[in-house]
């Protein structure tokens, strides 16, 4: 057994052992990377990758020909980069059928974060809840400039009530700015909340991702 092989069984043990939470960033980028690149030391990969893209979501969303101008990442290890988060991705977007429970603005939030995580353009979602903040159903509204959400009020109607939901939470990123609210972002929430309170929803929240981070309008006194 060679150097490398003994240090990834101590990690993938401390994995299995204590979960994610032990390790740092870079630490939890080596360990995906053991299945691309078996035969090389990844752990100055990893830092690699983090000196050049910044984070760690940064590494999982730059597009796979970015990835690949870093040394010894090449398709394979580009592919499975990009393949974790949208495994995530995926999970969030289905499971009508298995219990999610977002009753509170932390949970909603951080479950926004992780599904907002791979998207490099802007993407606005609505969440249904029944009364006990159990998921519903999510859709994905539009694409673009959230301020032309206004054409999707009746969307956002129907599927509130194609979900029997109580109430909704809408949801997009801001992908090269910061976490807060613009002003066709309160015209928009304003607009949705009027139309769903007509057929006895309530518009929750309006969360908005940027850099790892979001803001909730409801918590701002915005909603």
């Amino acid at each position: 057994m060679g150097v490398h092989n003994g240090h990834r069984d101590r990690k993938r043990e401390q994995f299995l052992r204590c979960g994610a939470e032990s390790f740092a960033d870079h630490e939890l980028l080596e360990m995906l990377l053991y299945y691309a690149i078996p035969q090389r030391d990844t752990n100055p990969i990893a830092h690699s990758l983090m000196e050049r893209f910044g984070s760690l979501q940064a590494v999982l969303s730059a597009p796979p020909e970015e990835l690949m101008e870093v040394p010894y990442i090449k398709e394979k290890a580009a592919v499975l980069l990009r393949l974790a988060p949208a495994l995530y991705q995926r999970v969030l977007m289905g499971g009508e059928d298995r219990e999610v429970i977002l009753d509170t603005r932390e949970r909603v939030g951080e479950f926004f974060r992780g599904l907002f995580m791979t998207h490099t353009a802007e993407v606005m979602y609505q969440l249904c809840l029944d009364g006990k903040g159990k998921k519903k159903s999510l859709h994905k509204l539009s694409e673009g400039d959230v301020g032309s959400v206004g054409v999707n009020i009746r969307q956002i109607v129907e599927n509130a009530l194609r979900s029997r939901a109580a109430a909704v939470v809408l949801a997009h990123n801001h992908p090269s700015g910061v976490a807060l609210p613009s002003h066709e972002d309160q015209i928009a929430t304003r607009m949705a909340a009027e139309a769903l309170g007509t057929v006895g929803v309530r518009l929750a929240d309006h969360i908005i991702v940027a850099d790892n981070d979001y803001v909730s309008m409801a918590e701002s006194g915005l909603l």
